[in-house]
């Protein structure tokens, strides 16, 4: 896997993740939305974390300055 996040996209990602997983888990939503909002804040601090992420993949996108 080649890093295709970059920093401000992942920090982006990582504060977007933690805010979804908080709403989720503060019950702001029906029952079946939480548990949809805070697996999606799951992936977006996942992917911060490795930097990859396979849509960026599929669509061509790469975040991370060159090397």
């Amino acid at each position: 896997m080649k890093a295709n996040v970059g920093g401000i996209d992942r920090i982006a990602r990582l504060l977007a993740g933690v805010a979804l997983i908080a709403v989720g888990a503060m019950g702001m939503l029906a029952a079946p939305w939480s548990y949809v909002v805070m697996g999606a804040g799951a992936v977006f601090v996942l992917t911060s974390a490795i930097s990859f992420c396979p849509l960026y993949t599929i669509l061509g996108i790469n975040s991370c300055p060159v090397k």
